[in-house]
């Protein structure tokens, strides 16, 4: 799940900074330079401070990962002190600009995390410096698993309507060669604003999928979400519920088409996709089975804890900082599902991140004001609609009424969705359902995205060359060809 905390990566975007001042804020102008090293990897980070209209904007770049225009959501300028909050990836920069305003010594946080970053004043003419790591480590790495053309099988472009919504999808369906009809798939992607093809940082995962599939036999439909690419709606303000409406309507779009096996309907999801899949196939008897990838099983605000946890383990961070971080996450995750007003919740969420910050209320003006903005910030985050509501959906109730055959499959190295314990809720919820026709697989050495991976970590995500495993692939269309019989 991307740009959102359950997919923590970086989105291209631009936002106005606050600012105190002119006169702070105008000797910031330009570009600053660091090495950021989480994991053991080394990662240049650059921000870019541009006025505008008389205030500062600013954007982020990860030069390593191939992403430009990061989003920074908040901005405090405090006498020499800067901070710069990334709230797609929970990050925030925290440093002290140098009295000659060349320099900016700091700390980055993330997921719980702390790591050294210090700025340095970029001449805007000169080329961008390496990280200190062989670039054949660092640089953006090639995509060998992309399709290229001739292609052995067809693709149109597809609109389809939502009518519960009223907006109209744009996609893309393949459709094998030869004489169908075929067993189908809707492809249904993580969160956040996904194109048709799930791309992130230079990858695209639907595209290796839908491909692969469409080789062996299976016709796949990929679509952008609503608001994105050419589909029509509005993204902002969606819930899980609301994306869900989208796959339905692709299923049932997929249904109308003579090439498909009317009894051959699925679903992949990915991601927050594989809690879409289950919401869907336990309504509507079209879906004839779902392949969970890296589905959640258990329930949003434990979920987004866990992950807090395991990216903060794999990051370096201590078990007494883990375990005060996901007591921290609980009574914010808790305060934001309650059926209270927004102003009431957002003043709660907002006390809370002060009082955790400053315990025992010795900070100065200042930074009691530094304080009260990045509860707001906080608050804003997690009473998100989108947000809200995954806190509290569980997963159970939806797979105890799935009673078409289940594929869940997920890697060892999954630090956003982490395996064992959502593979083993779905297991359990589908059994209670009565359902047994359930199969639960888990690949050793595989991430979030499915790649093999050192460390699960989101910063390898765009490194790596590889988009999708071979063997994930594989045991996606076995599943599927024991099911339909598809000729190979």
């Amino acid at each position: 799940m991307k740009n959102r905390i359950i997919s923590a990566v970086f989105i291209l975007l631009s936002i106005t900074l606050l600012q105190p001042g002119a006169q702070q804020a105008l000797p910031l102008e330009g570009t600053w330079t660091g090495i950021l090293s989480p994991g053991g990897l080394n990662l240049r980070i650059v921000f870019h401070l541009v006025q505008k209209n008389g205030k500062l904007t600013a954007t982020m770049d990860s030069p390593d990962q191939g992403v430009k225009g990061i989003p920074v959501s908040r901005v405090s300028l405090v006498s020499d002190i800067l901070e710069l909050e990334v709230s797609s990836v929970k990050g925030l920069y925290s440093g002290r600009i140098s009295a000659n305003g060349m320099h900016i010594e700091g700390v980055w946080k993330q997921s719980g995390a702390e790591f050294a970053l210090n700025l340095e004043r970029q001449d805007p003419n000169a080329p961008l410096a390496q990280s200190n790591q062989q670039s054949t480590n660092n640089m953006p790495a090639q995509r060998p698993q992309e399709p290229k053309p001739p292609f052995p099988y067809s693709s149109h472009e597809v609109v389809f309507k939502n009518i519960k919504a009223g907006i109209k999808l744009s996609g893309t369906l393949t459709i094998p060669a030869g004489k169908g009809p075929f067993p189908g798939v809707v492809l249904v992607s993580g969160s956040g604003p996904q194109n048709r093809n799930e791309e992130i940082l230079g990858h695209k995962p639907f595209l290796v999928i839908a491909d692969f599939l469409a080789r062996h036999g299976v016709a796949a439909l990929r679509y952008d979400d609503r608001g994105v690419g050419e589909s029509r709606g509005k993204f902002a303000g969606a819930t899980t519920f609301d994306f869900a409406d989208d796959a339905e309507a692709a299923v049932e779009y997929l249904a109308s088409r003579d090439e498909i096996l009317k009894d051959g309907i699925g679903i992949i999801g990915h991601s927050e996709g594989g809690l879409i899949a289950p919401i869907v196939a336990a309504n509507n008897s079209k879906v004839n089975y779902i392949v969970l990838l890296a589905g959640p099983g258990i329930r949003g605000d434990q979920l987004l804890a866990l992950q807090n946890a395991e990216i903060g383990r794999a990051s370096g961070m201590t078990e007494a900082s883990i375990a005060k971080a996901w007591d921290m996450n609980k009574k914010l995750y808790a305060i934001a599902i309650q059926n209270e007003e927004a102003a009431a919740l957002e003043k709660a969420i907002a006390d809370e991140v002060v009082r955790s910050q400053d315990p025992d209320g010795k900070a100065d003006a200042a930074q009691r004001k530094a304080l009260e903005a990045q509860g707001r910030q906080v608050a804003a985050q997690l009473l998100d609609p989108w947000m809200r509501s995954l806190l509290a959906l569980d997963p159970a109730p939806y797979l105890e009424k799935t009673s078409v055959p289940v594929l869940a499959l997920n890697g060892s190295m999954d630090l956003q969705v982490p395996a064992d314990e959502n593979l083993a809720a779905i297991q359990k919820a589908l059994f209670i359902g009565g359902n047994q026709k359930v199969t639960i697989v888990k690949r050793d050495g595989l991430n979030h995205l499915f790649q093999h991976s050192k460390t699960g970590l989101p910063s390898e995500y765009g490194i790596i060359e590889e988009t999708f495993a071979p063997e994930a692939l594989d045991i996606m269309l076995d599943w599927i060809v024991r099911l339909f019989s598809v000729p190979q």
